[in-house]
């Protein structure tokens, strides 16, 4: 099928036919390290601003802070004239207008709720309470929680089924998917799935299909919504983080962001569930949404704090957006401004414009030990976050800058020490000045930091990972 690409509006080679992405409408990340909520014009793909909903870190860690902290997740009302932010940190949940970007109220949940889904009559947001075991019910008209639905414990996400007579509960810490009458909110079902963490859900337009992500094994599930039953369980890659599911004109398909190899994978939803594309997008894809016509996918980029567009005629990218630190969730909102409004107050900017460095830590002397280092500037120190994988499971390892350029590396400035998990993993955080490696500590004299390392904890051990 023959297009033609004038800057990022796509228009196809046959007569009649146009793309209905327009100015109204806006893109929404959720991001959770600046604690802003971007907002993107999707037809330039141009940032407007951030809806600053609080303070980066380390501003947050006072017992006076009011602001929300580690936002998170997001959704949309049917009518598009409501946006739900959950914060993580502050256990809240944020209602605001997308025509003006308005904050119209917070109701405030149990402990590390984790994302908001509005029922398809949009008279309720059911929000998943992940530190706790239950979905919280929040009536949009008074902005009370008015119920609390028990489910397995770590509920990760919730999808409707369109007739709004179910609701799928899929859980962060149990092996299960559970179903919810959603006239009583009675749990009707219990279903066994692949692994115990599932963050991300998605129901199928036509009612037929629920597809969620399995992150910590590198799947993804598809229930068979007829039979409350298991149809596929699809290997896709290493940190499976999101996906959503469309109908585009080369058939009905669903995009899946896998964050450990930096890619969006394409996969059919007829039988056999064949996949159809991988789209190197950048590092960490995480959230996914597809726009109102399904002519493009937006995709966040957690590592990069950016945000691709994906054209689904081609399966390429057409644009990159910088947005706020560790952008989340993402949802597209078709129609968001009203006809004469510009869409344009109340929106601010906050370290969207601090440089973000992407380094890899790579086995000392091969094998297959990995990891990674985002650092983020947060004005007079840095934001380190490290993911270490395929180390030797429930074992302490410290995390060093060194000025020496090879081995014995020695340990010149500590940032953390790491406990890996039963599988060899971990992920930690921490402030130091790791934003520019090599950097300049001058009371040393001058001689700059040339490499981040890790090695098991002690004085002594040989490094296992280095940055290059």
């Amino acid at each position: 099928m023959k297009y033609l690409l004038f800057g990022t509006l796509l228009l196809w080679g046959r007569p009649g036919y146009a793309q209905t992405v327009s100015h109204r409408d806006r893109v929404y990340t959720a991001d959770q390290i600046s604690n802003t909520v971007s907002v993107i014009d999707p037809v330039d793909n141009k940032l407007l601003g951030q809806i600053i909903l609080g303070k980066p870190q380390p501003d947050i860690l006072t017992p006076l802070y009011r602001g929300q902290a580690l936002v998170h997740g997001l959704g949309l009302a049917p009518d598009h004239r409501t946006l739900a932010v959950v914060s993580v940190g502050s256990n809240s949940v944020t209602f605001i207008d997308p025509a003006t970007n308005a904050i119209k109220g917070s109701v405030y949940v149990g402990r590390a709720p984790h994302e908001p889904t509005f029922r398809p009559d949009g008279k309720e947001v059911w929000v998943t309470v992940r530190g706790e075991d239950y979905v919280s019910v929040i009536d949009v008209a008074t902005l009370r929680e008015t119920r609390r639905i028990q489910v397995a414990n770590g509920p990760g996400m919730v999808a409707f089924s369109p007739d709004n007579k179910r609701a799928f509960v899929c859980s962060s810490f149990s092996p299960e998917l559970t179903v919810v009458d959603a006239a009583t909110y009675a749990v009707i079902k219990h279903v066994p799935v692949a692994s115990p963490f599932s963050p991300n859900i998605f129901a199928t337009k036509d009612g037929s299909q629920v597809w969620f992500t399995h992150k910590d094994v590198g799947k993804v599930s598809v229930l068979d919504i007829k039979t409350l039953s298991i149809a596929q369980v699809l290997d896709t890659g290493p940190i499976t983080n999101h996906v959503t599911t469309l109908d585009t004109k080369l058939g009905k398909v669903a995009y899946v962001s896998v964050g450990g190899e930096n890619v969006v994978k394409v996969f059919s939803r007829e039988p056999g569930f064949r996949q159809l594309a991988t789209i190197p997008v950048g590092a960490l894809p995480h959230g996914i949404w597809a726009s109102g016509d399904a002519s493009r996918v937006y995709v966040n980029l957690e590592n990069a704090d950016s945000v691709v567009a994906i054209s689904t005629a081609t399966n390429q990218v057409l644009g990159k957006v910088k947005v706020g630190q560790a952008p989340m969730a993402l949802v597209y909102v078709p129609n968001a401004v009203p006809a004469g409004a510009t869409g344009l107050t109340n929106l601010g900017r906050q370290l969207v414009d601090q440089p973000t460095v992407v380094r890899e830590l790579k086995a000392v002397g091969g094998g297959a030990a990995a990891g990674s280092l985002v650092s983020r500037s947060e004005g007079l120190v840095d934001l380190a976050s490290f993911s270490l994988m395929h180390l030797q499971p429930d074992t302490e390892y410290d995390i060093y800058l060194s000025r020496a350029t090879q081995a014995p590396y020695s340990r010149d400035y500590p940032l953390l020490t790491v406990r890996t998990d039963a599988k060899g993993g971990a992920m930690a955080q921490t402030l130091g000045p790791v934003q520019a490696v090599p950097n300049t500590d001058q009371a040393s004299g001058g001689k700059p930091y040339q490499r981040v390392v890790v090695a098991p904890k002690g004085a002594g051990s040989a490094p296992v990972l280095v940055s290059w």
